[in-house]
């Protein structure tokens, strides 16, 4: 990962898979030959990335959401930078809200899409609040990897908001349980190690 210090080390997930020595820290600038999962990406993921994951690996971008801007993509080298399609997050500050992934759900999410899940689980293990993660993210990895490229990744990402958006325009009295709420935030109860209101928003896709 490339990390720029925008985060709390200690609540940050990328800072703590680098202490348990999942994850090896890159120097910007530094060449990378894997997949990049960033939000300045142009391709989605696909299970068509399978390949290049094995060969030269998968890295990520340890920043804040808030701090984009900040950070210099141009100096981050890479020839397979890559998206992520619509997911939830689980993690404490962004539970429940698409998109909003930090370092290691990021890193399972890719891993998982690609077939890599020993390797997904075995990071998302390292917290405790991540258990949830697969759980409320299931159907949607399971039609990604049905698919074989990006572009089918990417058409059924649009199947699946269209079909949160016609669930959500119904009635209150018509909505199923999205399942995105079948796990209860284990971020919110009276055992919790994180609280929203003193979380940093550490993220990165």
């Amino acid at each position: 990962m490339w990390d720029f210090d925008h985060c709390d080390p200690k609540r940050c997930s990328g800072k703590k898979l680098a202490r348990l020595k999942l994850i090896k820290q890159l120097r910007v600038g530094t060449r990378f030959r894997g997949i990049v999962v960033s939000p300045k990406a142009t391709q989605i993921i696909s299970p068509a990335d399978r390949d290049i994951i094995l060969k030269g690996g998968l890295a990520v971008v340890e920043c804040s959401w808030a701090r984009l801007d900040d950070v210099p993509f141009s100096k981050i080298a890479s020839p397979h930078e890559r998206l992520l399609p619509y997911l939830v997050a689980t993690n404490p500050v962004n539970y429940g809200r698409p998109w909003r992934l930090n370092c290691v759900e990021a890193l399972a999410a890719a891993f998982y899409i690609t077939g890599f899940d020993a390797y997904a689980e075995r990071l998302l293990g390292a917290f405790g609040w991540a258990e949830s993660f697969y759980e409320v993210n299931r159907p949607y990895f399971e039609q990604y990897r049905r698919c074989s490229n990006a572009e089918e990744v990417s058409t059924t990402q649009d199947q699946i908001i269209d079909d949160l958006d016609k669930q959500w325009s119904k009635p209150r009295e018509e909505q199923d349980v999205g399942q995105d709420l079948l796990v209860a935030n284990p971020n919110h109860g009276p055992n919790s190690l994180y609280k929203t209101d003193d979380y940093d928003g550490e993220t990165l896709r």
